[in-house]
């Protein structure tokens, strides 16, 4: 099984981090059989926080822009050569470039941070502004060289509802499928007696939600399964907060999987508190797929 092979897009700016988003992108690439487009958004310094300079000439700004995409391209080459690598210089923000271009692409890849005053957030304005906007799914690069080169041959996979999650688990099974990888699900479910002081916690209070917690996470899973029986697959119903069950199943994962709803009437998708905890604190590469 394979994604769309639609165009790849990754954003670059020359930063360490949108080298390692590149490096990730082209490899990817190879996975998917599909065009690598590497993209510079020209005011991306302006975009991350950097006042401009008047004694900066337009033409030195392209010629800057010029020299980072062809650094990237070359770099992205040295990587592979069965994809094939185009590049695009953009006279506009380079979040506006990057959410233009997901309407045609499989996916948008960005660092995890990027230049400027900014650069100190967890997830830098770029990647945030992408993932909240893009009408493909976006995939920041972050996490330890480990996570990021296929070390643990596991793509991780986080299972909140049944309704909307066969876009989500498509694309971990594709991914998990380019990768030779193992998938592995995870649903996050509380007991609410376990949140109130001096509450009885018998195992007749906890076992029916732990219970309903595994048949949802079977229901989702039924179908996928039965036409995919050569995977591994590994189903954990966790008791606990959605945001430390995906963090911690992101230590020991190449790719962290989540859904994010699309908005309703406007472009883009719904990011909630999980997906802001995942996309600033994972420890691995995280997919953000949009679903109805």
């Amino acid at each position: 099984m394979r994604i769309v092979e639609r165009v790849l897009v990754v954003g670059v700016d020359g930063s360490e981090h949108s080298l390692q988003a590149l490096d990730w992108a082209a490899e990817e690439a190879v996975r998917r059989g599909t065009e690598l487009r590497i993209v510079h958004g020209s005011s991306w310094e302006w975009y991350e926080g950097h006042e401009p300079s008047f004694g900066i000439s337009r033409g030195s700004v392209r010629a800057y822009a010029d020299r980072i995409v062809a650094q990237a391209a070359e770099r992205a080459r040295r990587r592979t050569v069965s994809a094939k690598v185009t590049t695009q210089v953009l006279p506009e923000d380079p979040a506006a470039a990057l959410i233009r271009m997901s309407r045609e692409a499989g996916a948008v890849v960005v660092g995890s941070r990027g230049h400027g005053e900014l650069a100190g957030l967890l997830l830098g304005s770029v990647g945030l502004t992408v993932s909240a906007h893009a009408e493909s799914p976006v995939i920041v690069v972050r996490g330890g060289e480990k996570n990021r080169t296929g070390g643990f041959r596991t793509v991780a996979v986080g299972i909140d509802e049944a309704e909307g999650a066969a876009p989500v688990l498509e694309f971990a099974f594709a991914a998990a499928a380019q990768r030779g990888a193992a998938v592995r699900a995870v649903h996050a479910w509380r007991c609410p007696a376990h949140d109130v002081a001096d509450y009885p916690r018998s195992a007749d209070v906890v076992e029916p939600h732990r219970q309903s917690a595994e048949a949802l996470l079977d229901k989702t899973l039924e179908q996928h399964m039965q036409e995919h029986r050569a995977f591994t697959v590994h189903r954990e119903a966790i008791e606990g907060k959605p945001r430390a069950v995906l963090l911690d199943a992101a230590r020991t994962a190449d790719l962290l999987v989540v859904g994010a709803r699309r908005r309703s009437g406007h472009v883009g998708m719904q990011l909630g508190p999980v997906n802001h905890a995942v996309l600033h604190h994972s420890a691995c590469p995280v997919a953000l797929v949009p679903h109805d």
